[in-house]
């Protein structure tokens, strides 16, 4: 099975944070990308792919409305784009050496104190 098809395969399941950071760990191991994964590297990658992300809700007005006229290739252009901003936010995590899930749980907890559901 190649290394597509085992991609593929693993699409079907939930996938945590610690699976997908592995799996680009190994990802960049494989192509000796490490040299190039710097916190400062990733950031501006990342920040480039928000840009491209930004550019698809640019011209649609349709999208304070959420998707519902989208196109199916629009919705997988959308998935593809907000896969890449994923997946260098969790190779700076892990770069940085922060769990991204652990600190994520924390940071909603303290959101939760800050704004209460009840507050008016």
């Amino acid at each position: 099975m190649g290394e597509g098809e085992v991609i593929a395969e693993e699409r079907a399941k939930d996938i945590s944070l610690k699976e997908l950071s592995k799996k680009l760990e190994e990802f960049a191991k494989a192509r000796d990308w490490e040299k190039y994964h710097s916190p400062r590297n990733l950031l501006l990658a990342m920040v480039g792919e928000v840009g491209e992300l930004s550019e698809i809700f640019q011209w649609r007005g349709e999208v304070d409305r959420g998707l519902p006229n989208w196109e199916e290739s629009d919705k997988e252009h959308l998935g593809e784009e907000l896969s890449d901003v994923l997946l260098y936010l969790i190779r700076l995590a892990d770069i940085c050496g922060i769990d991204l899930g652990d600190a994520a749980s924390k940071k909603i907890v303290k959101n939760a104190i800050k704004y209460p559901a009840n507050a008016q």
